[in-house]
């Protein structure tokens, strides 16, 4: 009997223990992986980050706050925005940043995820309002390069790197569509005026260079007159031509230009 109350009041203590330590222990006890920093407050005082591994709490006292450091993609929504150039247009954008110092994160900003979102929308009607359309399409890269700038330095004081900023797409109004195609297509029509008109001048000067050595040449014509016949000839046409020297026709051709002789 003696064995047996020993045990049971082993047992009475024990279990309660146990209870305890299993209720106690996981608010103690945190395990945090690499990506993953914990900041702490013991009764509201920052103590400041800890991680990654094994993160050991004293419970009621210490409160910790889970931060991310892996890259965070926020989607820009759709934007009206209205260029310098008066155009209105429509633009979204994707922002990439991460938190660098996670004591600021949690401290200096509430929610940072959604300030950063924010800042991104503002930041993104504030720049391309001082663009015009004709850079929003040509030149979105610097634009981008503008949004970045803006957005780390305003997220700076959060503890946010913003790493990338990118326009995704920028819709046109139909209007502007329509006016835009019909401005590429009379600028094709221009381009292609002058390419045959280039075309014609260079063809101009080449036959004045054939003329003028034909002209110390005579015989060159002839040449070339044979050679137009031969290349009519490989057609397997029925009309034959048959060539006639030039210089049979002279005198006829002097007796026309005299006058016409008085009699007496």
């Amino acid at each position: 009997m003696n064995m047996l109350e020993k045990l049971m009041g082993a047992l009475g203590w024990i279990i309660p223990v146990v209870v305890l330590a299993s209720l106690v222990l996981p608010s103690m006890i945190r395990v945090l992986r690499e990506y993953e920093r914990g900041v702490i407050f013991r009764l509201g005082k920052l103590l400041g980050a800890k991680g990654p591994g094994l993160i050991f709490l004293i419970p009621v006292v210490d409160r910790m706050v889970k931060v991310d450091l892996r890259v965070v993609t926020i989607d820009v929504p759709r934007q009206e925005v209205m260029t310098r150039d008066n155009v209105p247009v429509t633009v979204d954008a994707v922002v990439y940043f991460r938190v660098v110092d996670p004591n600021a994160a949690v401290v200096k900003v509430e929610h940072y995820l959604r300030a950063t979102a924010l800042m991104a929308q503002t930041t993104l009607r504030s720049v391309l309002g001082q663009a015009e359309l004709d850079e929003l399409l040509a030149h979105r890269e610097k634009i981008n390069q503008t949004l970045q700038e803006i957005l780390d330095r305003q997220t700076d004081a959060w503890g946010i790197k913003v790493t990338s900023v990118e326009v995704r797409d920028v819709v046109l109004p139909d209007g502007m569509k329509r006016a835009m195609a019909k401005q590429a297509e009379t600028e094709r029509e221009r381009r292609a005026k002058i390419i045959n008109a280039e075309g014609e001048f260079q063809a101009a000067e080449k036959l004045v260079q054939a003329a003028a050595m034909i002209s110390k040449e005579p015989v060159a014509l002839q040449l070339r007159f044979l050679q137009t016949m031969r290349e009519i000839s490989s057609e397997h046409n029925t009309t034959t031509f048959l060539p006639l020297p030039i210089d049979l026709f002279s005198a006829f051709i002097k007796k026309m230009e005299e006058p016409p002789r008085r009699e007496g």
